[in-house]
């Protein structure tokens, strides 16, 4: 019985080092703000890649400006729970949002670059995780969802 304690105990001490580890690792805003329109696929497969071409699906078009577009992502990005700013900014047209997991704080990192094109203006998106190999879907389902979110915005 013990034994079973001091393992419980080292597994329960072990969880706690990861999380801190996980919340309080240095972010080098830098290092994740780059051009989803240029961007390498990495290898692992803990991403999903939006673009008008080469990326995981289409980017939709929007029937607005590039401004109101970007605007409206930063409020949608600045809506969502967890979720901060680190680099960019809407009038940039290229922005760099961390969303961090409920439970354990995992980081996530979207980053987002906003064109005009024929009929209005679109977008691409880079959502990917910091750590692991896989995400289980997570960052497609985000970038669906945030997609989702900004057309019902965007509506007349």
């Amino acid at each position: 019985m013990k034994y079973l304690l001091r393992g419980l105990l080292l597994i329960i001490l072990g969880v706690v080092a990861v999380g801190l580890f996980v919340r309080f690792a240095p972010v080098t805003p830098e290092d994740w703000h780059v051009d989803p329109m240029t961007v390498e696929r990495p290898d692992a497969e803990n991403f999903y890649l939006l673009r008008p071409e080469g990326g995981d699906g289409p980017a939709p078009v929007f029937d607005t400006t590039p401004e109101t577009l970007a605007s409206a992502f930063q409020a949608l990005a600045d809506a969502m729970p967890r979720s901060s700013l680190i680099q960019g900014s809407a009038a940039a047209g290229h922005m760099t949002v961390m969303v961090r997991s409920q439970l354990m704080g995992f980081p996530d990192f979207v980053t987002v670059k906003v064109m005009a094109v024929e009929g209005g203006s679109t977008l691409a998106v880079f959502s990917r995780s910091k750590y692991g190999y896989s995400d289980l879907g997570v960052n497609k389902a985000r970038v669906e969802d945030w997609l989702a979110e900004l057309e019902a915005r965007l509506q007349p």
